[in-house]
Parts: C-alpha cells; structure tokens; sequence
C-alpha cells in the first residue's frame, strides 16, 4: 500500500486520480478502457457539420434495438471468425456505411493465420467495451481482445480518435511498447486483439509496494524516456503517460499502452484539447493550450515522484479547473529522502514553464541521475527488476451465456485441438 499522506499536498498511493478523457480508456490494451471507480467526462463539444452527420443519426436512430454493451463471453467457448464463403452478405447489414466508415483500420475479416480465437476468461469490462483473454489456436498463442460495439464510437463521436489510434499503435515497434495484432470489424462490432500481459500493470506494483527503491526508479525512468524519444520523433504524443498505462512483462520491464487519447502533432504544431487524467496533466494542457510533447514529460515527473515517494505530489481535485490552481499553487519540492540528482531530475520534469522542462535525449544521457545507465533497450532490458512481480488477479467469472445474443462470431464451436496451459 502506498504511503500515508504527510501534508495538504499528497494524497495516499491507493487512490486512483479521476480522468479527464475524450474516450474512456485501460491499461493494457488499445481504445482504452476506464479502470472502474474512475470517473470521466469529455470537455471536447461535439463537432458539427460532418458529413456523414446525416446517415449516422439515422443509424442510431435505427439502433434503438441493437443493444450497444458488450456482451461479456463465457470461458472456454470458441470465438471462430467465419471464413469467405461463410461471410454474411452484406445488404442484410444495418447499413453498407457501417462498413466502409470503419476501413482501412478495421478490415471485414481477420487475417487469414487468424483461423480461430477460443476464450479463456474475461479480463474487463468499462463503459466503452469489453476485454477478453483467448488463445489464438493458430498460433496457439494467449492474447487479450477487446471488443467495442460501432454505435457506441458513432454515439461518443470518437470515430477519428478510434481509427488514429490503431493506426498509431500499427505504427509503432518498440521494445517497451504494448505490441498491437490484429484488429478487424464484425456486424456490429470492432476487435482489436494484441500481446497479454500475466504480470498486471505498474499501478498494481506500486500499491503493493508504497514505494520503490531509487535504483528501479532509475531503470523505469530510463525505460520510459527511450518510449518518449521515440514517440515524438515519429510525432507522436501519448498524452496519458501513467501508472494504469504502463504493463509489466514477465521480467519486470515496461509495455507503455493505451494510444486512446494520442495524437499526431508534427514539431512546432500545438493542441487545445483538456484530455489526460487529472494529477498527470500538465498546467498548459489544465488550462486548455496551447500545448505540445513537452506535457508527456511533465507527466513522467509526477509519475517518478510518485513512485520514488509512494504518493502524489499534488492531491487530487473534481475537475480540471480545481486542479490548475493546485498545480499553480504548489512548490513541488522533493521530499528529503530523495538523492539531490533524483530531486534535480523532478525539478527540470516538473517546471511550470514547459520550454524549460527536459525533453531531448541528450539531457537524460549527460543527467547526473542516470551516470552509468546506457540509454539503450536490449542493454536496459537485461537489467534485473528487484521487485516482486505478482501474477495479474484470476479473470472475473463471466455471467450467463444468453449475454452472446447480439455477438457477430459464433461462440458455441469449440476448438478442435486443445490450447497449452
């Protein structure tokens, strides 16, 4: 359990920090999905005047049937994709647009080496769609699918940040990135399957442990400052970097996740939009932009303070505007446990003003926080992680199966080989 809170200013490591999202999100997995517990609003107004505004209210009109939850499945069930010659035509489909809107991102059948999905448990359920652990018998291989019902990405107006987001996570390789696989589009739903993570996420870890010791803070720190790099060379910002959105492989290294709220932004272009979770965000985005890569760095610092101290350098408040004048009216000064170069380190992550704060690689190469770190990921890799790394919690039992009535596959086959484990 995280530390008991020692002034106005810090909040107990067990609370989780309300999210201020423009789509629901959860670690692990693309699309993200709200942990429960986390309130979340969106402050972005619904654009108006799109195209395919028309069509679109007539579908969810029209959906005045369709049941837009997820239905959550039943362990040890098939989830078999149906082949060509068993595709159902598409007139009987609501509407051909329901199709076309979801393409390039979400194709109409899975690849072709993705013969069938058996489900082994449910991992996951939030507001936006439901997570689901199968065995790709194929491969014959453990991953974690998320399924997310079409009508609700049309009803939260998040098609472009859904489709952004698969093209954004298609895009990146990295070592200590959540790899995604395959997505596609059913009759009325989205799949987008990727890598399953037995270990739980870093938020877990840091609640069973209050705090961590400098040295792991060090190695997770430099993990993350290489993802950072590498995103926005490529011109991409994260803007969630948390706890919740950071996975933990089998050794104890890091898998950053959840693309849901990243965004595109080329050097010198900046951003308006109040997305993040509260206590990570940085002042400029708290206060509406403009904003650029340098928030994700401010991000890290409150992550790094929290983990080094096992609580938050700011407590947390209702809404962004409470939060920007605590952010405004706090020193963050380092406890005096932390070594002068980790105390050095939060003070040039954490500066109000974000042209200040570190960003480049080179700043973290020549920080005296990390002399003797080699900034490189096959080398950090082997780095031995001296913390216990407990199992993710057994998958919640899934409820009745008359839940499948609306699902696109047929859930009732069962593999035909058996699945290892």
């Amino acid at each position: 359990m995280g530390a008991t809170s020692s002034g106005p200013g810090s909040t107990p490591a067990p609370g989780r920090p309300p999210q201020v999202r423009a789509a629901a999100s959860a670690p692990g997995l693309p699309l993200g999905i709200s942990r429960p517990g986390i309130p979340s609003l969106t402050l972005s107004p619904v654009p108006q005047g799109r195209a395919v505004g028309s069509w679109v209210r007539a579908l969810l009109s029209r959906a005045g049937s369709v049941p837009v939850s997820v239905p959550v499945p039943v362990a040890g069930l098939a989830l078999a994709p149906r082949g060509p010659a068993e595709e159902p035509p598409l007139p009987g489909w609501p509407l051909p647009q329901l199709v076309s809107l979801f393409l390039p991102e979400f194709p109409v059948r899975p690849s072709a080496r993705q013969q069938q999905l058996k489900i082994l448990g449910f991992v996951a359920k939030g507001s936006f769609g439901t997570i689901l652990k199968v065995l790709d018998c194929g491969r014959e291989k453990v991953c974690a699918v998320k399924v997310v019902p079409k009508v609700e990405v049309l009803r939260r107006d998040t098609l472009k940040q859904c489709k952004e987001e698969v093209s954004i996570q298609r895009q990146v390789r990295h070592p200590f990135v959540h790899g995604l696989g395959d997505s596609w589009q059913g009759q009325r739903h989205l799949f987008i399957m990727c890598t399953y993570c037995s270990t739980g996420d870093l938020h877990a870890l840091w609640r069973a442990a209050g705090c961590l010791a400098e040295a792991t803070v060090r190695l997770f720190a430099a993990e993350l400052v290489l993802v950072l790099v590498y995103l926005h060379d490529l011109g991409i910002m994260h803007r969630d970097v948390k706890m919740e959105n950071i996975l933990l492989d089998e050794r104890g290294h890091l898998k950053l996740t959840d693309f849901g709220l990243s965004r595109y932004l080329q050097w010198g272009e900046r951003a308006h939009t109040i997305c993040g979770t509260l206590q990570y965000m940085a002042p400029e985005v708290l206060s509406g932009g403009p904003y650029s890569h340098a928030a994700d760095w401010w991000s890290l610092g409150v992550l790094l303070f929290a983990l080094a101290s096992g609580e938050f350098p700011v407590a947390p408040a209702g809404d962004h505007v409470a939060m920007l004048e605590r952010v405004k009216q706090s020193s963050y000064e380092s406890p005096p446990q932390f070594s002068p170069e980790l105390a050095r380190l939060l003070a040039e992550l954490l500066c109000h003003n974000p042209l200040y704060r570190l960003r480049y690689l080179h700043h973290f190469q020549g920080h005296p926080f990390f002399r003797g770190v080699a900034f490189d990921a096959d080398l950090l890799q082997k780095d031995p992680v001296v913390v216990a790394v407990a199992p993710r919690p057994h998958e919640q039992p899934p409820p009745d199966p008359a839940t499948f009535a609306d699902f696109d596959y047929d859930l009732a086959t069962s593999p035909d080989r058996p699945w290892p484990g």
